[in-house]
Parts: structure tokens; C-alpha cells; sequence
């Protein structure tokens, strides 16, 4: 992006505080997200990378910290650096995904041990149960948006991979990965729910 046609002249000298661009970018001075991007961004992706350890992964967390940035963000200067508070919040967030990861790989694990594969039982309520299994993905997947609906039916049942779906899609990796992750997050929680 060439931030240097639009921006106003209150925020084109590269000296300006990360406070000021910040109160200018609340203020509607989108451009300013830029300045505070490249200024701070190799800090994020360094802190997400090191707890993540996936370049992709780091990326997306990045791009999530510079949007909660723009649009929801408790920030307040009064309080401290801005620098310091990105650098707590990707931490956060960052710990945040690898519990996630931890449990959902617990959640899997736990699964196969209570139904090992070599299980022999009736095939007729073997069928039934995995039709009535089917029948619940299916509902919980019609509450997901249009979109993680698409992109986890040409995952899960296509068998395409998230590269491939991006391909297909014309969408950039991350957004294709992004949208996988939140609609398994609400389709887990939906099960979870109705399991209850």
C-alpha cells in the first residue's frame, strides 16, 4: 500500500508517537494502521512465531493483532507503550491457540481410545449410530457461515487441502485458513452443546 498519497499532514512525519497515530486511527485515519503496522509487525510475527513455531500460523495471529488493533481494542496510551501492549496481547493470543491446539488433539486422542478401530459390533448399530453421528455434523454444519460451510465440506469431504481450497477459492491462504479454524471451533462447540 503507498501510504504517503493519503496520508494527512499531522501523520507524515515518522517521528509521531505510536499514541498519536494511535488516537488518529481511532478517529478514522485508517492510515495510520499502516504506519503502526510497519513499525510494529516484526515485532508480533517474532513473538507469535517463537510460541507458535508455524510461519502461517504467525502470519495469521499477525494479521488478527492489527485488526483487533483497528476495530475493538482496550488500549489505552495513558497506560503504557504500545509496543508493550502488542507485545502482551500476541503472547496472550498466542498461548491462547496452542491450549486450543493442545485440546483439540487431547479431544481426538480421547476419542480414538474409547473407539479403537478393530471394535467389532453389530453393523447394523454400527450404521445407525454413524448415521445418527452424520445427521448431527450435518446440522451443526448448517449453522456455520456460507463460507466456513464451503471451505470445511471441500476439506472434510472433498479431501482438498487448505492450499488447494485457497487455489480454487481465489482467496489468500490465511483467509481460507482462518475461516477452517473458526468454523471447526463453532462446529466443536455446537457438538459439544447438543452432546449435553
Amino acid at each position: 500500500m503507498d501510504f504517503e498519497q493519503s496520508q494527512p499532514s499531522e501523520l507524515s512525519s515518522p517521528s509521531e508517537t505510536d499514541a498519536t497515530l494511535y488516537r488518529a486511527l481511532k478517529s478514522g485515519q485508517t492510515e495510520a494502521l499502516g504506519m503502526l503496522y510497519d513499525r510494529h509487525a516484526g515485532l508480533v510475527y517474532g513473538i507469535a512465531l517463537k510460541i507458535l513455531t508455524n510461519p502461517q500460523e504467525a502470519e495469521d495471529l499477525t494479521q488478527d493483532i492489527f485488526l483487533t488493533l483497528a476495530n475493538k481494542c482496550s488500549f489505552d496510551p495513558a497506560r503504557g507503550s504500545l509496543r508493550t501492549f502488542l507485545g502482551i496481547l500476541t503472547r496472550s493470543r498466542s498461548i491462547d491457540r496452542v491450549r486450543s491446539r493442545q485440546t483439540s488433539r487431547e479431544s481426538l486422542r480421547k476419542w480414538q481410545t474409547n473407539h479403537p478401530p478393530d471394535l467389532q459390533t453389530d453393523s447394523t448399530l454400527e450404521h445407525a449410530f454413524q448415521t445418527e453421528q452424520s445427521q448431527e455434523v450435518s446440522a451443526a454444519l448448517a449453522q456455520l457461515s456460507a463460507d466456513q460451510q464451503q471451505i470445511l465440506r471441500m476439506a472434510y469431504y472433498d479431501g482438498l487441502s487448505q492450499s488447494e481450497i485457497a487455489e480454487r477459492l481465489e482467496l489468500p491462504l490465511g483467509t481460507v485458513k482462518t475461516r477452517a479454524r473458526r468454523g471447526l471451533m463453532k462446529l466443536r462447540q455446537t457438538l459439544t452443546n447438543d452432546a449435553r
